[in-house]
């Protein structure tokens, strides 16, 4: 071979070494960042061809699909349906084929749409017998009628979250946010699907109705943190009873100031027990038991609830906020669940439900099983403990103050015939000053007549059509909580 024709030949052998290398490298290097790239059309192609499995609540369905209409343009057979969407959304997320998925149709996706490697061997079984790929299923936790009722109450107040919790185990019995909107309504590639989008956006819509505000809103908790703090002079030593007399001056003037921490009305807070504080909420004491501990030990018991720290249900929920660097009187203040501390409304039902479950926080969740198509369980999630926040005799010295608070304060509108029933109020400031109307709280839990604690509740109200003067945590956020209970409560019986 002459010269000219050598190099021409090594200069080609070059080039097919070139393309084999570059061949290997897409196939087995760069092959899953091609295939979860969003721009590969063939997924999501594949994603939409047939239907998606389905998520469950109570044995039944509450996600659908449906065929496409051929227009000649959406090459995505089928698209996701939802029952009861507005209700179920902050639970399920949104699936479509025009704008992704988020939440459990995001999380789970490998699962419901049947391309999970744990589906590998039935697929390959499917592919080879001609059957159609099937997706599997996501069985929650969540409780059909708890739900229902959390959102009814929140649909006649206007904006909200509710969220319950099995306290023995942290089952999400009910994760509801008001206002809602309903995913079947943008699930398809059309122009009304893209109309029904834009119009949900916060920038369309004020009232941001696709923010999840049970997971991802956090809001000043107002007195319903005096539980927390209350928990915090229990662990530390610095009261011992629900009944002893705690050193509260009235007026009470935060250090290093002259200004008196005020409380709401003329109810009797001076040397007042913790019980007797908690049942008319006293700021003056548990703000005063927050500077006397130190925003160090406050900070401490916060984070044992779950403050400082998202939670993952497995959908993501923004971490509560309670400062590491705040003086004494800034420390008071948050120890009433003002100035640094906000909360989401998951964390709050946290705090009621390692209460009730003696001092023991499990570890929320809403995922109980992942099944195949043909049922099978493919995992269970098993209840995992996340801290002891307090002793289980502290915690039901806490227990006997909520219930004293429901009994004879100002929790009254939560109880529920024959159930006892364990609680806090709390009417938290909102915008400078206290310039726009305040959140109403409540937090509770339920006791069945053999002492357990089947659920517990938090509610957050953001009523903007009450009169001021009216916003209270028992006025509008307990009856809420009350019907929740009750729904969880009869289930049992």
């Amino acid at each position: 071979m002459n010269k000219p024709l050598r190099r021409i030949a090594i200069f080609c052998g070059l080039l097919v070494l070139t393309l084999l290398i570059r061949d290997n490298w897409l196939q087995y290097v760069k092959a899953d960042s091609l295939k979860d790239d969003d721009k590969n059309r063939r997924v999501t192609i594949a994603r939409y061809a047939t239907p998606r499995g389905d998520i469950i609540v109570g044995g039944k369905a509450i996600t659908g699909s449906t065929e496409t209409k051929s227009n000649g343009l959406n090459d995505l057979k089928y698209k996701r349906t939802y029952k009861s969407g507005p209700m179920w959304a902050p639970v399920t997320g949104y699936a479509s084929q025009a704008f992704g998925a988020n939440q459990l149709e995001s999380l789970e996706d490998g699962i419901l749409t049947g391309n999970d490697d744990r589906l590998f061997f039935r697929n390959t079984l499917d592919m080879i017998t001609g059957k159609p790929k099937q997706g599997g299923n996501v069985v929650t936790t969540l409780n059909a009628a708890a739900q229902k009722a959390a959102y009814d109450g929140l649909k006649k107040r206007g904006k909200g979250a509710v969220v319950a919790l099995e306290p023995s185990t942290g089952k999400i019995l009910a994760l509801a946010s008001y206002p809602s909107y309903d995913p079947s309504s943008f699930a398809g590639t059309s122009d009304s699907d893209a109309e029904a989008w834009q119009k949900l956006q916060k920038k369309q819509n004020p009232n941001d109705p696709m923010l999840n505000r049970a997971l991802r809103e956090v809001y000043p908790p107002g007195s319903t943190f005096k539980v927390v703090t209350a928990a915090a002079a229990l662990e530390n030593g610095l009261y011992s009873s629900a009944d002893e007399k705690t050193d509260s001056p009235l007026p009470w003037i935060m250090p290093g100031t002259t200004t008196p921490l005020k409380n709401e009305g003329n109810i009797p807070c001076e040397n007042a027990t913790m019980r007797e504080a908690l049942r008319v909420s006293c700021n003056s004491v548990f703000g005063k038991i927050g500077a006397d501990l130190g925003n160090d030990k406050m900070l401490e018991e916060a984070k044992k609830f779950g403050f400082t720290a998202e939670q993952f249900t497995p959908v993501r929920s923004s971490a509560s906020v309670f400062s590491g660097d705040m003086n004494d009187s800034q420390t008071a203040l948050s120890s009433i669940g003002q100035y640094n501390t906000a909360a989401t409304p998951l964390q709050m039902a946290m705090v009621a439900s390692a209460i009730a479950n003696d001092g023991k926080l499990m570890k929320p969740y809403m995922v109980d099983m992942l099944q195949s198509p043909n049922l099978d369980p493919l995992s269970r999630t098993e209840p995992q403990e996340l801290s002891r926040p307090l002793s289980a005799r502290n915690a039901q010295i806490l227990q006997a103050m909520m219930e004293t608070v429901v009994k004879d304060g100002t929790g009254k509108s939560a109880q529920i015939d024959g159930v006892t029933v364990g609680g806090k109020t709390g009417t938290a400031q909102h915008g400078v000053d206290n310039s726009e109307k305040p959140y109403a709280w409540f937090i509770s839990y339920a006791k069945g007549a053999d002492g357990s604690s089947p659920v517990a509740v938090a509610v957050v109200v953001e009523d903007e059509q009450a009169n001021r003067g009216d916003i209270s945590g028992g006025g509008l956020a307990a009856p809420i909580a009350k019907s929740v209970m009750e729904a969880v409560v009869d289930g049992k019986k």
